[in-house]
């Protein structure tokens, strides 16, 4: 199974391409390894650009995109792999995810799809985003690929300790989205304290709190350069700021606004 380099760089929302391509430049000759995107995020041409314009090989890059739900049909996928390819600039990207299983997913369907874009070398590893536990049984029951990543909203709100034993036992990676809670770590009372004694922002502590997580990847958005280099480099929480991180009640807020457009 591939090692997948953490943390990664999130580009959900950034659609300005020129912002977009300067921030994927910028945090790869930083020492960023991994850049996410999807068709649903309309950069990937930027983030190709980005990649392409960094001072760094392309394939020390691992770079990854995810099929839209509404192109999850066997024709719709070979179709808009190749065209997410075109907009990248590159012969295959690294990871190829399902987006979403909704829409035209439909797994008998859809995921032997994703077993021909590898095949044929259009991607290097399968994935999926947004699976629970059951879905997860069910893909890797029909693929041939092995899923290496399951990428999931996740942060100490929402820590998902099923689905990541799940996904530990299994061998497969997850990808933690939204890890700096998207502007709400601040309302967090132990994540604000701990921010205070460290000097830092409650957003590095939730993303310090993941980084120590076996078997989960970050993948922060940013776009300003100090903020690139904040994500890098996390304060390293002791065993006992751990636990209390853990020992949070609230464990089930969602912030992605995509998982109640998706119906996930």
């Amino acid at each position: 199974m591939p090692t997948i380099p953490s943390p990664g760089l999130g580009t959900s929302g950034n659609d300005d391409p020129d912002q977009c391509a300067e921030t994927v430049r910028t945090a790869v000759e930083m020492g960023y390894r991994h850049v996410d995107t999807a068709q649903m995020y309309d950069n990937e041409a930027a983030v190709g650009e980005g990649i392409a314009a960094a001072d760094v090989p392309r394939e020390d890059v691992f770079l990854a995109t995810k099929v839209h739900p509404s192109n999850l049909a066997p024709d719709d996928v070979r179709e808009t792999v190749d065209e997410s390819l075109d907009r990248l600039g590159v012969d295959a990207v690294d990871l190829l995810y399902v987006h979403w299983p909704t829409g035209a997913y439909d797994a008998e369907a859809t995921l032997p799809a994703f077993d021909e874009a590898r095949d044929a070398g259009k991607t290097r590893h399968v994935a999926v985003s947004n699976f629970t536990v059951d879905l997860l049984d069910e893909a890797e029951g029909i693929l041939d690929s092995p899923i290496v990543a399951n990428q999931v909203e996740m942060h100490p709100l929402l820590p998902q300790d099923d689905l990541l034993d799940y996904c530990r036992d299994h061998e497969v990676t997850v990808v933690a989205y939204a890890p700096l809670m998207q502007g709400e770590a601040g309302e967090v009372d132990v994540l604000a304290d701990l921010a205070d004694e460290y000097d830092a922002t409650p957003e590095a502590v939730s993303l310090a709190w993941l980084a120590q997580r076996d078997g989960v990847v970050p993948i922060p958005k940013a776009t300003g350069e100090a903020h690139l280099r904040a994500n890098v480099d996390p304060p390293e929480l002791t065993e006992e700021e751990v636990a209390r991180i853990d020992a949070i009640e609230e464990r089930e807020r969602r912030i992605d606004p995509d998982a109640a457009a998706w119906n996930r």
